[in-house]
């Protein structure tokens, strides 16, 4: 991918940039509790998006994306948006740095990614958080990498029409080989766990179901609302409670009269996932990766009977882990699609793979894509 970057970055510029990268990420655990205050376990993965940058001496932004096969020139005001979704990842994140005093000069770039589109593995804050820190360190700006990874959240709010939490660009921000991070949504505390499952008989295997829900958003702005509704019910009784992640399992109890059962349900399952992030860590803490795995599976029922946000395809695929033994699964991410992370002793990954893609592809007519992930670097500069 370098190679074809470089090629293709002299073709049109005439001259070399320096190398930037960030990673996609996957979510351990901790679904659906970024929003509430709570716990989530993302770490950075070995897929990403690598750029190749240059300061060209303007107030205009060259850039192509080697994926797309697209160029595109925009200027650095508000005015200046780009149409192209893709564009305004970075356009975004140029405004954002300005926005924060930040200086920003023109600049020729051209980047590519295999990061898997459409699978929940975040290649959007990939684009943020590469060309963030690149513009950080390209116009000696020194912002310090909370703020990148909030220059990331904020394009998405401001620029791209997604009103999502903070972990995926601090994962691609903050992502370190070898590790997942445990993050406080709240506070944005962090603390660092290795995670080498490897080392102790295990693979992390995502199956892709390819499909993609059309009420994913409206669902998702449902569900939120639903736990800020049983947060404020607790909050009236118990006013320390800021976000449904400060409320114990017994003052949910207390309210259940008082808000819908849907609600309830709810705030049932965020409650019960914050506790079970603090579980997985302990658990890893123990080079416990079997009571790890067996907290993924209470995930996957939480979000598919109690946050309803699965589907069939994935309790399907995770169906077939738990008959093969495979030691967790879950469905990562916003659900409604996607893939089901799976943590899978060695001796069991192939035929538990090959199992998957033969009984998906018989039932639903398609097969799953299979990728294998390893725990690595974020945002960084290349030699």
């Amino acid at each position: 991918m370098k190679n074809k970057i470089q090629e293709k970055f002299r073709t049109l510029f005439g001259e070399e940039g320096r190398f930037f990268a960030s990673a996609g990420r996957i979510n351990l655990i901790g679904e659906h509790t970024d929003y509430n205050g709570g716990y989530v376990f993302p770490g950075a993965i070995d897929k990403g998006i690598m750029a190749e940058i240059a300061l060209n001496g303007t107030d205009r932004v060259k850039v192509f994306s080697l994926d797309y096969d697209e160029f595109v020139e925009f200027g650095l005001r508000e005015e200046d948006k780009p149409i192209q979704q893709w564009a305004r990842y970075i356009f975004g994140v140029c405004r954002e740095t300005i926005k924060r005093g930040g200086k920003v000069g023109g600049f020729n770039a051209v980047f590519a990614g295999d990061v898997p589109l459409g699978a929940g593995l975040s290649s959007s804050a990939a684009i943020e958080s590469c060309f963030a820190f690149a513009l950080n360190e390209l116009n000696g700006n020194a912002i310090n990498k909370f703020e990148l990874a909030k220059i990331g959240q904020s394009t998405e709010h401001n620029y791209c029409g997604v009103n999502c939490g903070i972990m995926d660009q601090f994962a691609s921000v903050f992502g370190k080989k070898g590790c997942l991070i445990r993050l406080d949504c709240k506070t944005l505390e962090y603390k660092y766990f290795p995670f080498d499952p490897e080392a102790a008989g295990y693979r992390l295997v995502l199956i892709d179901s390819c499909v993609k829900h059309e009420l994913a958003s409206s669902a998702y702005n449902d569900r939120r609302a639903s736990c800020e509704a049983a947060a404020a019910a607790i909050r009236a009784r118990h006013p320390e409670v800021e976000f449904l992640s400060d409320a114990k399992r017994v003052w949910l109890e207390e309210v259940r009269s008082e808000i819908t059962e849907e609600d309830f349900l709810r705030a049932e399952y965020v409650i019960g996932e914050v506790q079970r992030v603090l579980d997985v860590c302990d658990a890893l803490e123990r080079n416990d990766y079997e009571t790890a795995g067996e907290m993924m599976y209470q995930t996957h029922f939480g979000m598919s009977r109690l946050y309803e946000v699965s589907c069939e395809e994935l309790d399907f695929l995770n169906r077939i882990a738990r008959k093969m033994d495979v030691s967790g699964s879950r469905v990562m991410g916003g659900g409604f699609g996607g893939c089901t992370i799976n943590l899978v002793k060695k001796e069991l990954c192939q035929p538990f793979i090959e199992s998957a893609v033969e009984l998906f592809t018989t039932r639903f007519g398609h097969a799953p894509k299979i990728y294998n992930v390893v725990i690595s670097d974020g945002a960084r500069e290349l030699e």
